[in-house]
């Protein structure tokens, strides 16, 4: 259960901490107030997509968090459990969002991506959206929700996720069944490439150390000769050397006979510049030592560069790319060569595959006929209810050709809105308002059937009024009796209903706008529900018929 929403400098919402209850919430206000900001700030704590615009003028960020109860909702505990994200039964979570558009989720205050964020928000949250009957046009979304409302929607995630592994199996040994005079002929190019590769034997590094033996070698008069130069200079050069140079200093240093920091200090740099140039010296005479002037080697790692490049321009690549080249050759070639026995075992893995996918999509065809005409039955009576005594629903189910991701049929709701008419597909359906009502009717129905604890219906009752309005505020309180329901409404008779009644306000000073949500009291809501009945003017009338809704005598 959502036990509070807390807003700071989210759209035109400075401050806002809302505590909220079981039961049914309703939410209203004047168009234009900004009903729908809780329900935004609610969504990007659940991962939705966020902007930098979300943030209000002149705040450096937004920051949005949601704290729920999950007690009842082991599925949301062992997700958290699962994800190392448990925090003593807490379930917290924060949006934040800064003018520059850069966003983070946090769940119990440890950084989380927004799709698990999402993944999360499924068992916490379901939102029914005024624009649902648009999504009620799609097949897809038929198949949803039968499996939402069969309860198997894991299952039907195991069918899709089995069907995958089946085809992709079915997939690779059509590949290997399929080897043609072109694939042989590719296998005896490898062959002659991989054994050309083999016999040049190259070793691990040993192209860098070639090429800086081969810069040594065809300098090593050059280099001799400087080193030669560079040590004679440093200590062999019996008249001027820098070690002899560097002592008579340390000599003229210690003639001074001072105590002075500054004389101690250069005393102790020139005998550090001393043995660095000793060791500079030796280093170098070894370095000499390994230098030699070798025409033969010279020529023969020559050849053997000549030889490595030569493959590799053939093959159009660095000499760098020759080892990787070599491998991924031999790796195509293995899998070219699968023997008999390994196609036989993969056919028998496809067909083991196939197997497993039928099994769970036969199963799954047996719940969704199950729940299918239980689905029609208390559809159909929802509708009744809603202003359409004529109305029949039925779930199609038809049989696919091929089987699919989705299983063994298609699925899509029918409907006679008149006696005497055949059943028509929803997208048939010319009037928006019937829409509406086939939706709002679905909607409930599956509601009643939703493990998520807490559902939002946003305008849900757009295109409906008077008595129609007073039912689906009923059929709204009944889901709010075993479940918490926040509802967006513009009709007093559904937030007449409410257990509790949010009123949504703006208001505006020289530069800035506001928007805030109070709790109202009885009287309150009184003037409320009159508003929402007279408009602006409320009359004694008006306020005597929100009475009578509301029960107060």
């Amino acid at each position: 259960m959502l036990n509070q929403l807390t807003i700071r400098d989210f759209a035109i919402v400075e401050q806002l901490d809302l505590e909220l209850k079981q039961g049914m919430t309703v939410v209203s206000g004047e168009t234009g107030a900004g009903k729908s900001i809780m329900l935004d700030a609610l969504g990007l704590t659940l991962g939705d997509r966020a902007e930098a615009g979300a943030v209000r003028h002149g705040a450096d960020k937004a920051d949005i968090s949601a704290s729920f109860n999950i007690d009842t909702i082991p599925e949301a505990a062992q997700w958290l459990t699962d994800n190392d994200l448990d925090n003593d039964g807490e379930c917290i979570l924060r949006r934040v969002i800064t003018k520059e558009g850069r966003s983070r989720c946090y769940i119990n205050g440890r950084p989380t991506p927004a799709g698990q964020v999402k993944l999360l928000g499924e068992h916490l949250i379901a939102i029914h959206g005024q624009h649902e009957h648009q999504r009620l046009l799609k097949k897809d979304h038929h198949r949803e929700l039968l499996d939402n409302f069969a309860g198997e929607a894991k299952l039907a995630s195991k069918v899709r996720e089995t069907y995958h592994d089946w085809q992709k199996l079915a997939q690779e040994l059509k590949q290997l069944s399929e080897q043609s005079a072109e694939q042989t002929a590719r296998v005896q190019l490898l062959s002659y490439q991989i054994e050309e590769l083999d016999q040049l034997g190259l070793q691990p590094d040993e192209l860098k150390q070639l090429e800086e033996e081969q810069k040594t070698l065809a300098n090593a008069g050059e280099i001799l000769n400087t080193g030669h130069q560079m040590i004679n200079l440093a200590s062999d050069n019996e008249d001027n050397n820098c070690v002899q140079l560097l002592n008579h200093c340390l000599h003229l240093l210690t003639d001074i006979q001072s105590e002075s920091p500054s004389v101690r200090q250069a005393s102790e740099m020139l005998n550090s510049a001393l043995i660095q140039v000793e060791e500079a010296s030796t280093e170098i005479r070894h370095y000499l030592d390994r230098v030699e002037i070798n025409p033969e080697r010279q020529q023969e790692v020559e050849e053997r560069l000549s030889s490595i490049y030569e493959i590799a321009r053939k093959h159009r690549i660095t000499p760098e790319q020759l080892a990787d080249f070599h491998q991924s050759l031999s790796n195509e070639l293995a899998n070219l060569n699968r023997s008999d026995e390994e196609l036989e075992q993969l056919a028998e893995d496809v067909e083991a595959a196939q197997a497993v996918f039928l099994k769970l999509a036969d199963k799954l065809s047996g719940k969704r006929a199950q729940a299918a005409k239980k689905l029609s039955k208390l559809v159909d009576q929802q509708l009744h209810s809603l202003g359409m005594p004529s109305a029949q629903i039925s779930v199609d189910l038809s049989t696919l050709e091929k089987p699919s991701a989705s299983g063994l049929e298609e699925i899509e709701f029918l409907i006679i809105t008149n006696k005497g008419q055949p059943a028509k597909p929803l997208a048939k359906i010319a009037s928006g308002g019937e829409l509406s009502r086939i939706s709002l009717a679905i909607q409930v129905i599956t509601a009643q059937t939703s493990t998520t604890p807490t559902l939002i219906f946003d305008e849900v009752d757009v295109g409906i009024g008077g008595a129609i309005a007073e039912v689906v505020g009923r059929l709204l309180r009944q889901l709010g009796e075993t479940a918490q329901i926040l509802c967006v409404t513009h009709q007093p008779q559904v937030a007449s209903q409410g257990h509790q009644h949010l009123f949504v306000s703006k208001r505006s000073d020289k530069t800035k706008t506001h928007t805030r949500i109070d709790q109202l009291d009885q009287d309150n809501r009184i003037q409320e529900i009159a508003r929402m009945l007279g408009g602006i003017d409320i009359t004694e009338r008006s306020v005597e018929h929100a009475r009578e809704m509301l029960g107060v005598v």
